[in-house]
């Protein structure tokens, strides 16, 4: 049974992830778990008084929690019937992040799936500070981040970023592998680069790569780099209504090379597409 943890707060996004969700694993036996991270935005009080009306704010918002976790649960009860799918909903006191550290943790999850707020008047995934939190934090854990509005239909392409710098283990590709056999899906391999003679290391890593995804339909495309490595893959991906895009968090190399770009260019990491954050070894 794969176990999927679907982050909510109680927002149209939210649940545009978990519509997602259930769609694209619509025949996969899952056991999805809602989560809530609740924590008060006030700073906390002090003294005695002071603590005794923190209690009432957290009991207020450990109240709304519920409550609505439980709406979600009662929704998904009467208008999903889907014999595969199971679902328990979980409140937690706690940052994003650190709740879903420790759920996945407990939970032995496989699979984190996130909305992620667009960008200005643009229905695209965009890096804000709660994702990049999450993703920091939770190194080991695949992490699909949906975008506004996207409306989930079938995978055609599963797109695949890389440079070729680091090996791939099996555990890496696991979830990127097992969309792409649900859905008969392609896999497009993307590189980013200046300039495309691969050294030894890369060559030898770009034949573990054709390995690893032996007996799968795949093909290989150079993107001239523009600007930056995000944008660069943004305007691959842009109008791509059937795909969704992967890649690996290594350290020092592309991972580090998004997060690393200047503020201005980091906002052109977009996607109208589902972003699939794998794990590193």
């Amino acid at each position: 049974m794969k176990k999927i943890i679907l982050p909510t707060d109680f927002s149209e996004n939210a649940w545009n992830a978990i519509f997602t969700a259930l769609k694209i694993y619509a025949d996969v036996t899952c056991h999805f778990y809602i989560v809530n991270a609740y924590e008060p935005s006030v700073l906390k009080p002090l003294g005695a008084q002071g603590h005794k009306r923190l209690d009432v704010i957290y009991d207020s918002l450990s109240q709304q929690s519920n409550k609505e976790l439980k709406e979600i649960l009662t929704y998904l009860e009467k208008n999903h019937k889907n014999p595969h799918h199971s679902f328990e909903t979980v409140s937690v006191e706690s940052t994003l992040e650190e709740a879903m550290y420790k759920i996945a943790q407990e939970k032995d999850a496989d699979l984190i799936i996130m909305g992620t707020q667009g960008a200005t008047g643009a229905k695209q995934v965009f890096l804000g500070s709660n994702t990049v939190k999450v993703l920091n934090k939770l190194t080991n854990v695949p992490i699909l981040a949906v975008p506004d509005s996207f409306n989930f239909q079938k995978l055609k392409t599963v797109i695949f970023s890389t440079d070729f710098m680091k090996g791939y283990d099996k555990f890496e590709l696991d979830s990127l592998l097992e969309m792409a056999t649900i859905w008969n899906a392609n896999i497009e391999i993307i590189h980013v680069a200046e300039e495309f003679v691969l050294n030894e290391t890369q060559e030898t890593n770009k034949a573990i790569l054709e390995e690893r995804l032996s007996g799968m339909e795949f093909t290989f495309t150079d993107l001239p780099f523009k600007s930056s490595t995000a944008y660069t893959i943004g305007q691959h991906t842009a109008n791509r209504a059937y795909d969704i895009l992967g890649m690996i968090r290594h350290h020092h190399t592309f991972w580090e090379k998004v997060i690393g770009e200047p503020v201005v260019k980091k906002i052109a990491f977009h996607s109208t597409i589902p972003v699939l954050f794998l794990p590193e070894k």
